[in-house]
């Protein structure tokens, strides 16, 4: 297991997706510099009880085996409802053709597989900045 480095100590950890092959998948699309958006279910942070994201705090990214391997710093926070992404931010998530249309569709399933979907449900959308890959010799 990879030790954390120092400065890291105390930072959120999370992964994208919900399977390991999700997690490397999304991680190399943030490391290849095409990952600069993510969004998650209001609701799923206000019932985990966990801390809302802010502009400028750096979180470590997990990969599919639960280790860390980047660090992100966060560099806009909204809140919209799912109908109300636009096509922009569905390119900045990077996924798939990145268009809308593959957004709304890959994240309606991913809603439904994670505690329930509506088209006007919150979702906090960010956006960030790769910090460093962790393990790597060169910061980003």
């Amino acid at each position: 297991m990879m030790q954390l480095p120092e400065r890291y100590k105390g930072a959120v950890t999370f992964a994208f997706g919900d399977t390991p092959a999700l997690m490397d998948e999304l991680l190399a699309l943030v490391i290849a510099g095409k990952k600069t958006a993510t969004c998650g279910a209001l609701r799923d942070v206000r019932e985990a009880g966990e801390p809302m994201p802010s502009v400028g705090r750096r979180d470590i990214v997990l990969d599919g085996r639960g280790q860390p391997a980047a660090v992100i710093e966060t560099t806009e926070v909204s809140i919209r409802r799912f109908d109300e992404v636009d096509a922009a931010f569905a390119h900045d998530e990077g996924e798939g053709d990145r268009s809308l249309a593959t957004w709304r569709q890959e994240h309606q399933a991913y809603f439904e597989r994670n505690g329930g979907f509506a088209p006007d449900m919150e979702l906090i959308c960010e956006r960030f900045r790769l910090v460093e890959v962790l393990g790597a010799e060169d910061n980003v």
